[in-house]
């Protein structure tokens, strides 16, 4: 289930520094179960109990990109939302993401080149309050000049 804030776009003509959208979810062994599939990516630290067990993070943990993908999921729908293109993004992995952590996602508008219609963002994922994943977004934000 994901907690968040009302989907749609905002056009470069109206975002502002520091603006900030958020999305939550639980990440559930299903999720990482079909992340697996999607991404043909079915390292056992992320399917196999007893394997995981014996890495350094003593269980099983959820994809990175599954959680990066919860950045995505909030450019692409929030902020800057429908019509964003992606232009890079860079991510650090800086804690492990376990089945049945409440994951939020956070962005927030850094930077802003109206004229280019380039747009900023610094990028966060929070298990409990605490920085899981951090990194920076460029998007090519919509605008009401080219509906």
């Amino acid at each position: 289930m994901l907690d968040n804030l009302p989907r749609g776009t905002i056009c470069i003509e109206d975002i502002e520094m520091g603006m900030v959208r958020h999305v939550q979810k639980v990440v559930t062994d299903q999720d990482i179960e079909m992340f697996a599939q999607i991404s043909t990516d079915r390292n056992p630290v992320h399917l196999d109990d007893d394997y995981a067990q014996d890495t350094i993070f003593e269980g099983r943990i959820a994809h990175g990109m599954l959680t990066a993908g919860l950045i995505s999921a909030v450019i692409g729908e929030q902020l800057p939302g429908h019509g964003t293109v992606y232009l890079g993004q860079t991510l650090k992995f800086l804690a492990p993401v376990r089945p049945g952590d409440m994951v939020r996602a956070e962005v927030e508008v850094i930077d802003i080149d109206i004229a280019k219609r380039r747009v900023t963002l610094d990028c966060r994922c929070l298990v409990g309050g605490k920085k899981v994943l951090i990194g920076e977004a460029k998007v090519l934000a919509p605008s009401r000049k080219f509906d």
